[in-house]
């Protein structure tokens, strides 16, 4: 694995030199395979980076200290997000289909110590094939997480059959959004006046007011268009920079982008040797590196050979930004 990691390395550096980026960029593969990876969320305590392979059913705990890696195993059903609880050693909320979680886990471990579902979503005729999928902490400690359609095939879902959800400390779940065909990525500004959220089947990043008190977004609008700015792929994970700038995972795209959503303007590419790139969090003990899930399902022999590290997570430096801390789930 490790002369495998050096050779993938090479590789990069000499992708990256032709890009938009500068040439400093460098980018390593952390973990192995995942089917479908997908939730970074990097722990400014332990200075580790959680993250799941959905349909692997596994929370990955990656240490760049060591770089070691190590995963425990959920075999109830698909793992879309984990964010770690406030206050509490050990203790994360996943999703686990269509439920909301708190797993017991010590980080080492390939089996669970106590997983507990706290909390269901979309337990309603026509909606029962729905799962999870992606979700996040706001800065209050409330859990954000959406729902998707029915997966027919590739990026063929259900339409319209998800929402948006959030859970309180009381374990209240509100739904904010309906009609939405696969819930993504979420970030939140410094002054927390505005929320951003994707349904990738839009091709959109859209714009919320929010209110933080009452954790309610309003006044729907287009923060940045695939479509319009000629982005390859699909929207899907996020995050914010401390200049209010987003970076968005370009899935069937092979990158991820900066975008301003200010005006809607492309700032950045950072192109990547897997096309299915998932999610994006800034991590570090400064958080100015970047890291970037990715998935291996769906493609084909000939194309798994082109890309031997889709599926992998991947570590980028030289970035010249900054990210902010993530939150955790208050309970």
């Amino acid at each position: 694995m490790q002369d495998a990691k050096r050779i993938c390395c090479k590789k990069l550096k000499l992708t990256l030199l032709h890009c938009r980026t500068m040439s400093s960029v460098t980018v390593e593969v952390v973990s192995r395979k995942a089917i479908l990876g997908e939730g970074p969320h990097w722990d400014e305590v332990e200075n580790v980076l959680y993250f799941v392979d959905i349909k692997g059913k596994e929370v990955r705990r990656y240490d760049p200290s060591s770089k070691t890696e190590t995963a425990v195993k959920i075999d109830e059903g698909t793992i879309s997000l984990v964010v770690p609880v406030h206050g509490q050693k050990d203790k994360f909320i996943i999703s686990v289909g269509r439920n909301i979680s708190v797993l017991t886990w010590d980080g080492k471990s390939e089996k669970p110590s106590n997983l507990e579902t706290i909390a269901e979503v979309d337990d309603e005729e026509g909606k029962r094939e729905n799962r999870l999928n992606d979700g996040k902490a706001d800065p209050s400690g409330r859990l954000w997480a959406g729902t998707m359609g029915y997966e027919s095939g590739p990026n063929m879902f259900t339409q319209k059959n998800g929402a948006l959800f959030s859970l309180t400390k009381s374990r209240t779940i509100s739904k904010h959004i309906s009609g939405i065909t696969c819930s993504n990525g979420l970030a939140w500004t410094q002054d927390n006046k505005t929320m951003y959220y994707i349904d990738s089947l839009t091709y959109k990043v859209e714009a919320y007011d929010f209110d933080i008190e009452k954790g309610i977004p309003t006044n729907r609008r287009t923060a940045f268009d695939f479509k319009a700015n000629s982005i390859e792929g699909l929207p899907d994970g996020m995050t914010i920079d401390s200049n209010g700038k987003l970076w968005v995972a370009c899935f069937d795209g092979h990158q991820v982008i900066q975008v301003d959503p200010e005006n809607g303007k492309l700032l950045q590419r950072f192109p990547l040797p897997s096309p299915k790139i998932t999610s994006v969090v800034f991590g570090g003990p400064n958080l100015d590196e970047l890291y970037v899930t990715s998935a291996s399902m769906d493609l084909s022999p000939d194309e798994l050979a082109k890309y031997p590290t889709a599926g992998c997570t991947y570590h980028i430096k030289g970035i010249n930004a900054k990210g902010l801390p993530m939150n955790r789930v208050k309970m």
